[in-house]
């Protein structure tokens, strides 16, 4: 098989309904990320690839988790969720091997255990959020100090981690997606990618990093530029824009362009807000 389906997935994780009610002013956006989890259940996918910018990082390399598991918790105003879930070693190796005969630099990461089978990374808000919605196997949610277990069921599907450097050639990024794209088609199994991108994080005074305009501006683009089926416009991007709009979903989305150059998908943009201080983007893709 090949890239079944793919997405722009935000990771402001009040967005998970057991962590917020009114998911702090994005309910849209909430609404949008629950359809992108009806079409990930429709194409059955058996590895979710997904990029982040949150988890552990290597100048001018793109990180990939080499261990046997990911763990994490988040906690937020008395709630919690917790997330473990398998990561998938064969198709791990196998885009780490066609990223770097493509000259893509490339950082294997274990964490603790030495044994790769037993270890265990731990999960930030960058990949336990968009997994939530496609169809992870969640283990417990609950309330402050206090945990249940979620209903029995499938554990969902396995999972491959990768964090970019954005202090490595962009051109990089787009091989780096091609890479997964070969390897996917040449595993037999159904695989998802995932870019998980928060875009402007300047869009009120009120927010940690202050305003500036450069946030809705560049945030514009990036939905047009999606819409469009342009994700390698984003190119364009100059690094002083990106600073000034504070995004971070810039160098997963060129890894999407990547797999798009060889598993051609469709967009279609879900919704996007900002209804705090950050813009959330949700994209489907389906192949062609």
């Amino acid at each position: 098989m090949a890239i079944v389906v793919g997405a722009i997935a935000p990771h402001g994780f009040t967005i998970i309904p057991e962590m917020s009610d009114d998911a702090d002013g994005a309910l849209q956006t909430r609404a949008a990320m629950e359809e992108l989890g009806r079409r990930f259940e429709a194409a059955h996918p058996d590895v979710v690839v997904i990029a982040g910018p949150h988890g552990f990082r290597v100048d001018g390399s793109v990180v990939l988790a080499y261990v046997g598991r990911g763990a994490g918790t988040l906690r937020w105003k008395g709630r919690q969720v917790e997330m473990n879930v398998p990561i998938d070693l064969a198709l791990t190796d196998a885009i780490a091997g066609r990223a770097r005969a493509k000259g893509v630099p490339i950082a294997m990461a274990g964490y603790a255990g030495n044994n790769r089978p037993q270890s265990v990374i731990p999960l930030d808000w960058g990949v336990i959020t968009p997994l939530w919605y496609a169809g992870h196997g969640r283990n417990m949610v609950g309330h402050g100090d206090v945990l249940s277990e979620a209903p029995e069921g499938p554990e969902g599907p396995a999972v491959v981690i990768a964090s970019p450097s954005r202090f490595m050639p962009r051109e990089d990024l787009v091989k780096f997606g091609e890479a997964v794209a070969e390897a996917a088609e040449a595993d037999g199994r159904r695989v998802a990618f995932i870019a998980s991108c928060d875009w402007g994080h300047r869009h009120a005074e009120s927010g940690p990093y202050g305003y500036h305009p450069s946030s809705a501006v560049v945030d514009q683009r990036v939905v047009e530029a999606v819409k469009a089926g342009r994700l390698l416009g984003l190119m364009a991007i100059s690094d002083e824009e990106a600073s000034d709009a504070a995004i971070d979903g810039l160098w997963q989305a060129l890894m999407l362009a990547g797999v798009i150059n060889k598993t051609p998908m469709t967009p279609g943009v879900l919704s996007y807000e900002a209804p705090t201080y950050y813009g959330m983007l949700v994209a489907a893709y389906a192949p062609v």
